[in-house]
């Protein structure tokens, strides 16, 4: 196979030399980009040796053919291999842009704008950013709206909201302010989205000044307090800048052909907040990575590695600062312990999920890990207003795309035990009627009684799904076909991600409940 690939692309005929090589398939599609310093080397080493990384030997054995763009440097290959793979969005590279880090400040094109967030720039509003913080984020949009009262509802309600009671809101649903004067709000808006805050500043306070003395009091109060939030933003954002990251940390672990990686931004040795991804782990990923995520954001003065990369990554990575950018490989000291924490990290934060599953798999005696547990619990105040839930958490996480809510139907007075086998009858005929996936492990808010019930209906359905059920006072599990309930230990994982999913599953139904309960007061 590689001995026709080589022969397929006619190796010898690769130039030497800095550049970058598109590996295409059978139907002229790029699949990978690559930048190298000697660019026939670099291609010949795919064919030369088996590749351990299975996503390598896939990348290989769909190669049919190659181009090739050569540079005079190896920084400008690293440019160019960066272009290339936003122009192509090759499979087999990485790819950053659904970062949910990343997000807009979208102000909308219609007759009255309003503010959002988007997760990518597309459709005709104007986009600002985009915010690594979401924190940062939605504390600028907050007070953009309520300064310059802009909407921010998807569509305009035909009377006045909440938020335009509460002064958040100019309400142009009504009519209670003109379009002109909406507009040059908006236009407030994004003068301070675009970084000229403090010109607004002047500006209001020259209307202000002419509204007192035209006798406009209440205008002028409004500019009073717009100059006052702006003032406020201005300070938060002065201190922002003052701590701004110097330095940054990347660590990463393979694991089943992906490269889990985190990158911590570091202030004077203390960790301010990370951001994390996963790829697939193709060759040369990190010095991919560095590029991609520095076109960007403005790289810092010092980023501490786990390994060497290619010297022209530190030209590049200066270039775009606009001054020296020092690669370091720490093998002792204060940088080598940043550089353990967040390889601890790395640990914790992607495959601790996975060790909350198999600890319960462990604690259950299950078969399999359970990768897609669901969750019951029902709520009611005194009888009434009887509701049900159902969470379901997928690979240790909470899949809030498939949760459920049910109106108990069938059930009168306070019976929890019935009400649990409504839901679980509901639930699970139809799942088999459509033929759809099952979950691997079912958990019952309750005990015995509600275990009985919903394995009673389990039965009946001629499902064989494994079942729990936790019951609240002393945190027992309760197990089909066994008289005492199983004690785990309080600080056991198993206990733990029982107890976070069941109490997921509590907080779900009393929300329910509640919007119902205010429902039907209303009525």
């Amino acid at each position: 196979m590689m001995s026709d690939q080589m022969d397929m692309l006619d190796l010898n005929g690769v130039p030497t030399g800095p550049g970058c090589y598109l590996f295409k398939d059978s139907g002229g599609q790029v699949i990978y980009v690559g930048k190298a310093r000697d660019l026939r080397r670099r291609v010949k080493s795919y064919f030369q040796k088996e590749h351990e990384d299975p996503k390598t030997r896939q990348l290989v054995e769909r190669i049919h053919s190659a181009d090739f763009i050569v540079t005079d440097t190896e920084v400008e290959a690293l440019i160019l291999e960066n272009n290339l793979i936003k122009r192509y969005q090759p499979k087999y590279n990485i790819n950053l842009k659904d970062s949910k880090n990343y997000a807009y400040i979208e102000v909308t094109d219609e007759d009255y704008p309003r503010l959002g967030i988007a997760r990518r720039k597309t459709g005709r509003g104007r986009f600002y950013g985009p915010f690594v913080s979401a924190q940062e984020r939605d504390r600028l949009l907050d007070l953009l709206s309520r300064t310059f009262g802009l909407r921010r509802c998807r569509r305009m309600p035909k009377k006045e909201c909440l938020r335009s009671h509460l002064k958040g809101c100019s309400a142009p649903c009504v009519g209670a302010v003109e379009r002109d004067e909406y507009a040059e709000r908006v236009r407030m808006a994004e003068a301070v989205l675009r970084g000229r805050t403090e010109e607004l500043i002047d500006t209001l306070k020259e209307k202000m000044e002419a509204a007192a003395e035209s006798l406009n009091f209440e205008k002028a109060l409004t500019h009073r307090d717009q100059i006052q939030a702006l003032t406020g933003l201005m300070e938060q954002q002065k201190m922002d800048r003052q701590r701004r990251h110097d330095e940054a940390v990347i660590g990463y672990a393979l694991h089943r052909g992906s490269a889990h990686l985190l990158l911590f931004h570091v202030h004077r040795g203390i960790l301010q907040d990370k951001e994390e991804y996963v790829f697939p782990a193709s060759p040369g990923f990190l010095e991919e990575f560095l590029v991609q995520y520095y076109a960007e954001h403005t790289p810092p003065k010092e980023i501490i590695l786990p390994e060497e990369v290619d010297g022209a990554v530190a030209e590049y990575l200066t270039a775009r600062r606009g001054g020296r950018v020092k690669l370091t490989v720490p093998v002792k000291g204060e940088k080598k312990q940043l550089l353990e924490l967040v390889n601890r990290n790395v640990e914790t934060t992607f495959f601790g999920d996975e060790s909350k599953v198999e600890a319960l798999q462990e604690a259950l005696g299950l078969p399999e890990p359970p990768g897609v547990i669901e969750c019951f619990d029902i709520s009611h105040l005194s009888g009434t207003s009887t509701v049900g839930s159902m969470v379901q958490y997928r690979n240790a996480r909470p899949d809030k795309s498939n949760y459920r809510r049910f109106r108990i139907k069938t059930v009168k007075g306070i019976s929890d035990t019935a009400a649990i086998s409504e839901v679980v009858r509901r639930r699970y005929s139809r799942l088999k009627r459509e033929g759809a996936p099952l979950p691997d492990l079912i958990v019952i808010d309750g005990g015995a009684g509600q275990l009985g019930a919903a394995t009673s209906v389990l039965g009946s359905l001629g499902l064989q799904i494994p079942v729990i059920a936790i019951a609240k006072r002393f945190e027992d599990i309760y197990l089909p076909g066994q008289t005492l309930p199983l004690k785990l230990p309080r600080r056991s994982k198993a206990l733990q991600f029982i107890r976070e999913i069941r109490d997921e599953a509590h907080r779900f139904a009393v929300k329910y409940q509640r919007l119902l309960r205010e429902k039907e007061m209303k009525e």
